[in-house]
């Protein structure tokens, strides 16, 4: 029994294997087909909007007219358009929103309208629009997050009306069994009024001849003459505000309000060009998309530049006045707290420099919408950019940071005076990219940053001011130095800029067998000015040795004799006389 068990127990086995394999792939099979149509209608839902009707009470579409693709599909529209074919240009437009009984009549007006839009509002390249007709992102690098994927919706243009954004946006639609095509979705046909009332001809053009409004390149006839005289008009009233504002500047009392007027001549003039510009463009003349774009652009950069140069040349003379109030005239005699905030002001400038470099930067980014079309760019070329930004500007770069650097640690301050390469020198200022030294002969030295900081150089403003000066006399060795020592103190203590007088010390700190040298130390309040009492003490020590004690001036012994006066007795030397005296020394 447990044998025919065992052998029953394996046929019951076989026979359900079996019908596993005998059923599995009808049920694999049936699964498989299902999720197949499903993908199919879900990727065909991906690719466009199913339509029942299109554009029912236009005519035929047009032969000439290519709706397949993006680039196509507006290629064909401004052509139409350009030839003044409005009606078959409606059929570019999706005009279900409206009745059939209209969309003739409305959906010329609206090609028009939109033509004029595109022409004036945005520089529009057709060639960067896709050539696919499912749109799809072609990256060969892979780094585009939809590349390769589908797209039935894409943006045309954005442009701004009456304070609000308004898309122009294509789209894919399919009618039934027909083949998809590529129209301006209804939501963008439903804002061409308001954008054509922002962006439609200006009243000028009214009285524009038609035969200068033919197209001469990418501009018409009549804008290429109306550009220069533009331009020309702005720059005579940069220079009337130019004008003004030196006017001004010499109305003014001396002092701030007159420095800062004088300094924003150039930015205002700029920033009311800029501003008349911008009137002129929004209410008595518009030009076609790429004059105007490049206009806005122009007229953004220099809003924004203008508004950060009077903004720091505001804080310039801000700090011009505090530092003329509380630190004066730039020198080390001034206190060591007074020449630190005078260090710490620059460092601030700098700092106030880099926002608004920076927040310029952003503002004209975002104005002009590079973000947006150049994002993915710049952010798959960063290490290209920063290897070159790293090479082309290390010297620039290592300056900044070495100018920050020396604003924080503050080895040196506005006013030190500092022994750089054997040159005296108070430093007048510390900048972005140099240092500028002022010599004692009021000569300007121009020092890069990092080669400052790369040589030794001594501060002799580090504590204080005050400087020990030596004074040395080289005479002969009969010279009384207690004499010379009274003499010196008296003459160092009626010196004005000697200080600690109980430091005064005279020595003799060398000798050799024909002279003997004296040196006088003093203590001086600060180092230029001990520099003028080491020279004045010397030379009144020299004119009462001269006057009173010559003979301590060293001079040379020349011997005439071999006999030696010091042993006494004769010698019979080629200078003794025939009477056997020594004829002695003659100096």
């Amino acid at each position: 029994m447990t044998g025919n068990g065992a052998w029953r127990l394996l046929a019951v086995w076989a026979v359900m294997a079996l019908s596993i394999i005998l059923s599995g792939p009808g049920m694999a099979q049936m699964p498989q087909g299902t999720d197949a149509n499903d993908g199919e209608s879900e990727s065909e839902e991906r690719e466009w909007f199913p339509l029942e009707s299109l554009n029912t009470g236009l005519d035929e579409v047009p032969e000439e007219l290519r709706r397949e693709t993006p680039r196509e599909t507006i290629r064909s529209f401004l052509a139409l358009t350009g030839q003044e074919d409005f009606a078959g240009a409606a059929h570019v437009l999706n005009l279900s929103d409206l009745d059939p009984d209209e969309q003739r009549e409305r959906g010329e007006e609206l090609a028009r309208q939109l033509a004029e839009v595109l022409r004036r509002g945005e520089w529009l390249n057709v060639s960067d629009l896709s050539g696919r007709p499912d749109a799809a992102i072609e990256d060969p690098a892979g780094q585009h997050p939809q590349t390769g994927q589908p797209r039935r919706n894409l943006e045309l243009a954005s442009l701004e009306a009456k304070g609000d954004t308004y898309d122009v946006r294509l789209a894919r639609y399919r009618v039934e069994d027909e083949d998809p095509v590529w129209l301006i979705t209804p939501d963008s046909v439903a804002a061409i009024p308001v954008l054509y009332e922002a962006f439609g001809p200006s009243l000028l053009e009214a009285y524009i001849p038609d035969r200068f409004k033919a197209s001469l390149g990418r501009l018409q006839i009549w804008e290429w003459i109306a550009i220069p005289v533009f331009l020309l008009l702005i720059g005579l009233v940069g220079w009337g505000v130019y004008g003004l504002v030196g006017l001004l500047a010499h109305w003014f009392p001396s002092g701030a309000p007159s420095i800062f007027a004088s300094r924003i001549r150039g930015p205002m003039a700029l920033l009311v060009m800029a501003f008349v510009a911008q009137a002129l463009l929004d209410y008595v003349v518009s030009f076609t998309a790429v004059a105007t774009t490049f206009i806005r652009i122009l007229l953004i950069i220099l809003i924004a530049w203008g508004v950060g140069t009077v903004a720091l040349r505001l804080v310039d003379t801000l700090l011009l006045k505090v530092t003329r109030r509380m630190v004066g005239e730039i020198d080390d005699t001034k206190p060591r707290d007074e020449r630190k905030l005078l260090t710490s002001l620059y460092a601030l400038r700098r700092v106030i420099i880099l926002i608004t470099v920076a927040a310029v930067s952003v503002y004209v980014l975002s104005q002009i919408q590079l973000f947006e079309t150049l994002g993915m760019s710049l952010l798959a070329s960063a290490s290209v950019l920063a290897v070159l930004v790293g090479i082309a500007g290390q010297a620039v770069l290592g300056n900044i940071l070495s100018s920050f650097q020396v604003s924080l640690a503050k080895p040196i301050r506005i006013g030190d005076l500092v022994m750089f390469e054997g040159q005296w020198c108070y430093v007048e200022g510390i900048f972005y990219t140099f240092i500028r030294l002022r010599s004692w002969d009021e000569r300007r030295l121009i020092v890069p940053v990092t080669y400052f900081v790369s040589k030794p150089f001594e501060n002799l403003s580090v504590k204080n001011a005050k400087m020990y000066r030596t004074l040395e006399l080289v005479l002969h060795l009969s010279a009384d130095v207690q004499v010379i020592r009274d003499k010196f103190l008296a003459f160092a203590k009626e010196e004005d800029n000697v200080v600690e007088h109980h430091k005064l010390c005279c020595y003799v700190t060398a000798q050799t067998e024909r002279a003997q040298t004296i040196s006088c130390y003093l203590m001086a309040s600060d180092p230029f000015a001990g520099w003028i009492a080491e020279m004045n003490i010397r030379e009144r020590l020299m004119a009462f040795i001269r006057d009173n004690h010559p003979e301590w001036w060293p001079r040379d012994v020349v011997v005439l004799s071999d006999h030696d006066i010091a042993k006494g007795g004769s010698a019979g030397g080629r200078g003794a006389k025939g009477d056997g005296s020594d004829a002695g020394p003659s100096e």
